[in-house]
């Protein structure tokens, strides 16, 4: 842990501070993935080299599913691939819009080197690419005119695209203008056909005029960008795309009509990927147990629960990590405690105040901790480790570290206020164990019958 960069360390320290799963440096906190280490290398090496893969992860509130996906991300980052998380939500991200899902795709796309959105940066890195492969192809290009190196990129181009341009036109079409604006030096055309390409709405009418299109994007090519994307992010020198939409399963508190077509939606990217379409794409979906089984869940669209499906009635230990829906199965007692000891061990390594830190927030006192956290949240460890953690940190470490006399022991009392706990957190702790009631329906289509 002494080791760590210190920009690296604060990140994650600070994520934890305030309750939220860090961005990167998960690496430093894993604990219990390891069973899942080679069967997801696999895959990342296949998406690698062009195929897809689709993957459903499925655990309850406080398993780990955001830490599990965001650190497959870092995986991905480190071998090239481009990362994107898009949280779904009846409002702002309604799966059944894919377009609006692709929007947050481009709004979130990240790579190693560029936070998001990164989408412009690949862009950019795709017409250097396109230029220096269309010299390369033909070294005279090198001393021609500029006009000819157009006509022979935008050939290159063509070629390229030929598949999604056999959906929608339209992609190479604006892409073509694009470059045509950033050759021209019209920064504001450029822009516009970026955001446009993004998935952007309300762009300007004349720069649409400009690249020869018409009108928003919508669901239906929102399947052809993304497939478009896939090529822009090959050429520009990344080996594929992995595609995170997280909390799948607020899709069961939507009306039945939009909860039907969302689920459709996912049948129908499952069957795409399945497909080949989308050479380059690994896409995982997160939800609870619930939703992957639940009257408001995936049984209500048969063939995505075919394709869905998994067998989960032998021992956990045995569990596939190859199958195309795995399980978590969240923190216990033991885990909990080495997560804590490897953040105290983390903050330590940042501060001159190391062999205290590591004095008076012994393993002993992670332990202690651990269980006052999770008594008060009735006894449930699989929700405390948010809580826990953010504990830890904020009301402990930071203590020990800023004021010489403060023993944990002798001078902090857990407490935990209403306003600091999420929904499910909050009713653990008033002692609740059913699940969380679902919102009254608002037609007799939405009253699921258990028959």
């Amino acid at each position: 842990m002494s080791q760590v960069s210190p920009r690296r360390r604060r990140e994650v320290v600070d994520a934890l501070r305030r309750g939220t799963v860090p961005s990167h440096g998960l690496d430093l906190l894993a604990v219990g993935l390891d069973r899942f280490s080679t069967a997801l290398s696999s895959e990342l090496d296949t998406v690698a080299g062009g195929g897809s893969v689709f993957k459903a992860v499925r655990g309850e509130y406080g398993a780990g599913k955001t830490f599990f996906t965001r650190h497959l991300a870092e995986d991905a980052l480190r071998r090239g691939f481009a990362t994107a998380e898009v949280q779904i939500s009846e409002t702002e991200t309604p799966l059944h819009k894919l377009e609006t899902v692709y929007r947050r795709v481009t709004e979130s796309l990240r790579t190693a080197s560029v936070a998001p959105s990164a989408f412009r940066s690949v862009l950019d890195s795709w017409l250097f690419t396109l230029e220096t492969d269309a010299v390369t192809a033909d070294p005279a290009l090198g001393d021609a005119h500029p006009s000819r190196v157009a006509e022979a990129v935008d050939a290159l181009l063509d070629q390229r695209l030929t598949a999604v341009s056999a959906r929608t036109p339209t992609f190479a079409m604006a892409l073509r203008a694009y470059r045509q604006a950033v050759s021209d030096n019209d920064s504001a055309t450029a822009d516009a056909l970026a955001a446009w390409l993004g998935g952007q709405p309300h762009v300007a009418a004349a720069a649409k005029r400009a690249a020869g299109v018409r009108g928003d994007l919508d669901h239906f090519g929102a399947m052809a960008f993304l497939q478009g994307l896939l090529l822009v992010l090959r050429d520009a020198g990344h080996p594929g795309l992995l595609l995170v939409l997280d909390e799948v399963e607020t899709l069961q508190r939507m009306r039945s009509d939009v909860r039907d077509k969302a689920l459709n939606a996912i049948r129908q990217l499952v069957d795409e990927v399945d497909s080949g379409r989308f050479p380059g794409l690994y896409l995982v979906i997160t939800g609870t147990p619930a939703f992957f089984e639940g009257p408001s869940g995936v049984p209500r669209l048969p063939p995505l629960a075919q394709r869905l499906a998994t067998d989960f009635a032998t021992d956990a230990r045995f569990d596939n990590p190859r199958a195309v829906q795995v399980r978590l199965g969240g923190f216990d007692e033991r885990s909990l405690v080495e997560v804590g000891s490897k953040v105290r061990d983390l903050y330590a390594g940042g501060t001159e105040q190391s062999d205290r830190i590591l004095r008076e927030v012994d393993d002993a006192y992670v332990a202690e901790l651990s269980r006052a956290v999770t008594g008060n949240l009735g006894g449930k460890v699989g929700i405390a480790p948010r809580v826990f953690l953010k504990k830890l940190v904020g009301e402990v470490l930071d203590r020990v570290d800023q004021f010489p006399d403060f023993d944990p022991r002798q001078d902090y009392a857990l407490t935990l206020r209403q306003d600091e706990l999420s929904d499910v957190e909050r009713q653990a702790a008033s002692g609740g164990s059913g699940p969380r009631r679902a919102a009254p329906a608002s037609s007799a289509d939405e009253v699921e019958l258990d028959l």
